[in-house]
């Protein structure tokens, strides 16, 4: 093993840990999680599955995630037990990648063979945007660690709100991915007509299907104003030309583009084609904004005084 090879061992991770959480959302958007009936690993049976649209989506998420599965396992082992390698902070994102490729396996695998609520599968999309934050963190580390970047962040100490503050920006963006993820597996999306409005009203009618979907609109653009307000917060605490504010800058440009992307999703819900892109385009997004705000945090925590 080499630098460059490790390198390219954790960039290989990241892309596949990224291509599995596509396909997850693939799955969902095509109604295709009893593609492959209430057998797993097999699909009806068999290790072929029939050539239906249903069964070969479900059938391929399963395959890239087991070989997946697999290049999280050897990164892990490569970190772990490869000198070079074994530093704190990579073996604590090798770590992390494999305990929640681990626990998105056993979900999907429950998922299967039986039926979940909502509220659990939720949870699946959760965990994946977890294990790809970790691979993708890990990656960018060694990316650093192989150009000889110097690791620890330089700049003025900030002070622990600042820290917190991100953090508890960081969580409810969180709250505001799972209570997506539970829209599309309640299929709420539809129950707002319309955006920016809901059904041509500012507040509508809060119940059923219209309360969970103005619900995550809400949380949506609360999460663009929480998001902005930490920026100028980083600034100010930081500097507007340290790195921190740099990270936040990023975040902020990817809230906005989170917001503009449901828009889109809104207005294309009633075309199943364009739907699918549209939704992969916003589940892009949240995870790179998702990615970001913990890189602000990590790096936040470095300058805490």
């Amino acid at each position: 093993m080499t630098s460059q090879r490790y390198r390219i061992l954790t960039l290989l991770t990241c892309i596949g840990m990224f291509l599995v959480l596509i396909a997850g959302v693939l799955v969902t958007n095509t109604d295709s999680g009893r593609g492959c009936g209430t057998d797993w690993p097999l699909c009806n049976g068999k290790f072929v599955p029939a050539y239906t649209v249903e069964s070969m989506v479900e059938y391929t998420h399963r395959a890239l995630s087991g070989l997946v599965g697999l290049l999280v396992g050897a990164t892990f082992l490569v970190t772990r037990f490869w000198k070079p390698a074994r530093r704190k902070e990579n073996v604590l994102y090798a770590g992390g990648a494999l305990l929640f490729t681990v626990m998105q396996a056993v979900l999907g695998a429950m998922a299967v063979v039986w039926e979940q609520s909502s509220i659990v599968l939720a949870l699946h999309f959760g965990i994946s945007l977890f294990a790809f934050t970790c691979t993708w963190l890990l990656y960018t580390l060694v990316k650093g660690q192989s150009a000889d970047v110097k690791q620890q962040t330089t700049g003025s100490a900030i002070p622990k709100v600042v820290f917190r503050s991100i953090v508890a920006v960081l969580v409810y963006c969180y709250g505001v991915v799972y209570l997506g993820a539970y829209i599309r597996h309640t299929s709420s999306g539809g129950a707002c007509e319309g955006w920016p409005l809901c059904n041509g009203e500012i507040v509508p009618e809060l119940t059923g299907s219209t309360a969970i979907a103005f619900a995550h609109r809400f949380a949506a653009l609360l999460l663009l104003v929480l998001v902005a307000i930490l920026v100028l917060y980083v600034k100010r605490a930081a500097g507007k030309s340290s790195e921190l504010a740099s990270i936040g800058n990023k975040a902020l440009v990817l809230v906005c583009l989170q917001v503009l992307s449901g828009g889109l999703l809104s207005v294309t819900l009633s075309n199943e084609d364009v739907y699918i892109f549209t939704g992969l385009l916003h589940t892009v997004i949240i995870s790179a904004l998702f990615s970001m705000l913990v890189l602000l945090a990590i790096r936040a925590r470095r300058l805490t005084r």
